[in-house]
């Protein structure tokens, strides 16, 4: 039987950040989500303080994400996007456009082979479409 320690400790503690870093988001009139990536920083490996398993937090994260998208998928309306579409597309567009091309700007001043910065670019503009749409939500 392995120890549950280092799991129960970071997901209390990182519920329990969230929760702070969400409630001090609500009061500056900021969307929650804010306060939860606060809370990610605060926890992360490149901050003094608590860190926990690098490899176990990075587990937790794609549990998050998939429950981010589901939040996204559960607010999702095709009637809704249907009559969005003359600016819902042409803005998606632009918008990955731009997040890919900065991508893999970004990836060049790094060193990065064009072909490897335009696939960070491509993760980056559908990762930040995904947190766009949840903090612009209700």
């Amino acid at each position: 039987m392995h120890d549950s320690g280092p799991l129960i400790a970071l997901i209390a503690l990182g519920l329990v950040l969230a929760f702070v870093g969400g409630f001090i988001a609500v009061r500056m009139r900021l969307s929650p989500i804010i306060g939860y990536l606060v809370a990610g920083i605060i926890m992360g490996p490149h901050t003094p303080g608590f860190v926990g398993d690098a490899h176990l937090a990075a587990e937790i994260a794609e549990i998050g994400v998939i429950l981010l998208m589901f939040g996204v998928g559960m607010h999702f309306s095709v009637g809704d996007l249907w009559a969005m579409r003359t600016v819902a597309v042409p803005g998606a567009i632009i918008q990955i456009t731009v997040a890919t091309a900065l991508g893999a700007v970004l990836a060049a001043f790094w060193g990065w082979k064009l072909s490897s910065g335009l696939v960070f670019g491509l993760a980056l503009s559908v990762a930040s479409t995904v947190v766009l749409l949840r903090c612009s939500s209700p």
